[in-house]
Formats: structure tokens, sequence, C-alpha cells
């Protein structure tokens, strides 16, 4: 990819690369290769080398694992701006833990993880700031773990379907999930018809309208008072 100054731009928005130069990004770019997936189509598979990590520009990726009864569980949705596979590079054994599947026509740029790492090697500033965003973002998915094992389905639903609101969110406002509700209910731990049901008993209480994809949440301050 070539590392030209909207390349750059680019990368400093994202929070992996927020604590590196220009100089270390045009190094990164460098190594960077465009990666176009149809949707359904498999970027890789658990236990596979790792030798890239992936930035997502367009579109969305699910990361799951596939249990002993064939099971299939969504770990994570990654969606545009969003990173994976990073963390795979300081493990000691290079393999991916997971597959990622597109979820719909998907762009992303895939980095050799081999030229961060000396990168990092290079320079213990980096390192620590690096650290330091990460340690955020560590806080962060520590309360998402905590929403999908401590609280039950209605709880983390209602709190996925806040979360897609703009912060000056109002009453009557409406979302649309861009990603398939058997792949939501699957990354919230409910089953499909669980998901189903409970989109149907807030309906009833007046707290939402469903209309396929498209979702009107009628009551935010409802919605909001049974968490």
């Amino acid at each position: 990819m070539k590392p030209d100054a909207e390349a750059i731009e680019e990368l400093k928005r994202i929070y992996l690369f927020d604590a590196l130069n220009d100089t270390q990004l045009e190094k990164m770019l460098q190594s960077a290769i465009m990666v176009n997936l149809a949707a359904k189509e498999i970027l890789f598979e658990a236990r596979q080398p790792a030798q890239r990590f992936y930035l997502v520009r367009s579109g969305q990726i699910k990361l799951y694992s596939i249990s002993a009864d064939g099971d299939e569980k969504v770990m994570e949705i990654v969606y545009p701006c969003q990173t994976f596979a990073e963390a795979i590079m300081f493990m000691q054994k290079h393999l991916y833990p997971v597959s990622a599947e597109a979820i719909k026509k998907t762009e992303l740029i895939s980095f050799s993880m081999s030229v961060f790492k000396e990168i990092l090697e290079e320079s213990k500033e980096t390192c620590f700031h690096l650290m330091a965003t990460m340690s955020r973002r560590l806080h962060s998915r520590i309360g998402e773990i905590n929403n999908l094992t401590l609280h039950n389905a209605t709880y983390r639903l209602v709190v996925f379907l806040l979360e897609q609101l703009p912060s000056e969110a109002v009453e009557l406002s409406e979302i649309h999930l861009t990603t398939p509700k058997s792949v939501v209910a699957s990354r919230l731990a409910i089953q499909p018809e669980t998901f189903s049901r409970i989109l149907t008993r807030l309906a009833g209480k007046g707290l939402i309208e469903v209309h396929g994809n498209d979702i009107l949440l009628l009551d935010v301050d409802g919605l909001r008072d049974l968490l």
C-alpha cells in the first residue's frame, strides 16, 4: 500500500497506530496489503499460523469459534475503523485463536506483525504509549465481559440497542441493524429464538417497534429504566 499523506492520516485515527510517528507509519504502510472479501468469505480459520493483523475499512467481520458440538459462537463483530488479530503478535504461539469471516462485502488492510514488532523493539517510548492505550481498551472490554456474564439476556439486548444510539438520542429514535440478527444474538450469547422473544416482549410493552432490521425505540427512558 502506498504510504502517502492520506493513508498516514487514516492510520492516525486508529488506536493501534496512534503511538507511531510518521516515519513508523510509513514503514507499516510499506508492509500493508489490501484485502477484499465477498460476503461469507473466510479470511482465516482457527489454529492457522498468524503472520498478519487487520484493519476493517468497510463492511463487517465476525470472529467466531466452533464448539465440540458444532455450534458457532460469535466472539466479536469487527466494524470499520477497528483492528483485529493484533494481540497475537505478543503471544508465544502465533496462531489465530478463532476464525474470521466477512458478514458482508468487506475491505481490509492487512499488516505485517513482524514489522510492527520491529518498530516497538526500536522505540521504548512507542511501547509505553501503546501499553497505555491498550490498558484503557482492556478496561472497557472487562465491562463488556461483565455485561455478558453477570446479566440476563434482556439486559444484554437492551444495552446493545442503547449502544447503537448517539449520546444525544431522544424519544422515537430509529436504529438500523446492519448485522444479521442471528449474528448479534450469538455475540450477546442469546439463542436466536430467545432474541426474537425479547424483541416481541419489548414491543408488547410499547418500548420499541420492530420492522425487519429497523428498530424504532419508542421509549428510550423506559429502556434505560430496565437497566
